[in-house]
């Protein structure tokens, strides 16, 4: 008799995509017993297709995700057909709806507070707006508020505030569309705010109240957290691409190497040695016959640099007040994102802001040495969101009801990139 090969158990995968305007990038890990994620394969790709957050070129942009979901997949081994996506487009509005029932003064039981949560899934009013969060905040008794578990309490009433996140729907029917043509299901479109606030952020300091500035590459994302959730957002269309741009309009260099110089040589504060520090850049027409490499002071590029960011902070102190970010309330601000990684930025930021400024790395062990900066931060706070339970009720406002949907997991990834070659 055959003996029969035994079926190899399921494993419980999380699979994090996050398709920036400068970068795509996925994750693959595993929680352990503890719940802890340990990382098996990570993957980068250049973006291409995407403008300010938006996608502007679906063909581009699915062969980008693709080889990124690809990549990881060969690091660890295993393939993936279910992605949590970041969605870092403008357009995003956070609001917080309250809903409250009568309990009578007995006991709080588990059938109470699904009957709340369903009152307040129904509260919610889209206007228009595709949902990406309905998250169940703190609970309040009796006028008692900050109650994380309130079954088995006795209370008189009972309320409830959900955090709603909602996007304008183009925009992220076309991501949901893009990854599915990479023949990738989408667990979640997580709004890039909340995934970066769940790596970047310590449960203190949202209590307390802090501001998180997500230095995108084409997008700049202001986000204030009080009382444990994010209570406000505002999308600035511009990022550390807009300084890349000015270096390279500036000097009359290729962007690459705008941004290499940018990255090696630039800096948002100033140094005495800054007049005296040479540095040689390609200009765009390379390699012709004629055209000597040109030679700057590291002065000139700092002064370029700071003039953007003179722009980009008064934006950002613009947001702050809009969002009611003052006072006691108002004194801690987070920077994340490629933008974050400048040198100098956060005693920059600090002395602009006149608040107290960090940079805020994923704090998730285990990440590649090369994935470990605020430029993924989103990245790690994706696969963090995959795996936690946060009680979404999102369920009923569905992106594209499933239209679209590749089909074939890694297996149809692999004859679509076949027909690409062939």
């Amino acid at each position: 008799m055959a003996r029969r090969t035994p079926t190899p158990p399921q494993r419980n995968l999380v699979a994090a995509l996050d398709v920036g305007s400068s970068k795509v990038c996925a994750l693959i890990a595993e929680p352990d017993e503890d719940g802890k994620l340990k990382i098996l394969g990570t993957g980068q790709r250049e973006s291409r297709g995407v403008k300010r957050g938006f996608i502007a070129d679906m063909e581009k942009s699915e062969i980008a995700i693709r080889e990124a979901v690809e990549q990881a997949e060969r690091i660890a081994a295993t393939q993936v057909d279910q992605v949590f996506v970041g969605f870092s487009a403008g357009g995003l509005v956070s609001n917080v709806a309250g809903v409250e029932v009568a309990i009578g003064g007995r006991r709080i039981t588990a059938e109470d507070i699904d009957a709340l949560l369903d009152a307040g899934r129904e509260s919610i009013d889209p206007e228009g707006r595709t949902i990406l969060h309905a998250i169940p905040a703190l609970y309040t008794i009796d006028g008692v508020e900050g109650v994380k578990q309130p079954r088995g309490l006795h209370a008189d009433k009972i309320a409830v505030d959900i955090h709603v996140i909602g996007a304008d729907p183009p925009p992220v029917k076309n991501l949901d569309l893009c990854v599915r043509s990479a023949h990738l299901g989408v667990e979640a479109i997580v709004a890039s705010p909340v995934a970066a606030g769940k790596a970047c952020l310590s449960d203190e300091e949202r209590e307390l109240g802090v501001a998180l500035v997500e230095l995108g590459g084409g997008v700049t994302n202001v986000s204030v957290f009080a009382g444990g959730m994010l209570v406000g957002l505002r999308s600035l269309s511009i990022g550390g691409s807009d300084i890349t741009d000015d270096i390279a309009a500036a000097f009359g260099t290729r962007r690459a190497e705008a941004e290499r110089i940018k990255c090696f040589y630039g800096s948002a504060m100033t140094s005495p040695r800054d007049n005296h520090d040479m540095i040689e850049l390609a200009p765009i027409a390379g390699g012709q016959e004629g055209i000597e490499s040109a030679r700057i002071t590291r002065a000139q590029l700092v002064a370029v640099v700071r003039q953007r960011l003179e722009h980009l902070t008064a934006l950002i102190e613009g947001a702050l007040k809009e969002l009611g970010f003052a006072g006691p309330f108002g004194r801690q601000v987070v920077l994340t994102g490629g933008g974050a990684e400048l040198k100098g930025i956060a005693d920059y930021a600090q002395g602009v802001l006149g608040r107290a400024v960090r940079v805020g790395r994923p704090a998730m062990p285990g990440l590649p040495e090369a994935h470990a900066g605020p430029a993924f931060s989103t990245l790690a706070g994706l696969a963090l969101f995959a795996a936690s339970d946060e009680g979404d009720l999102r369920s009923g406002f569905a992106v594209s009801g499933g239209e679209g949907r590749g089909s074939g997991g890694w297996l149809g990834r692999l004859i679509a990139a076949f027909r690409t070659q062939y």
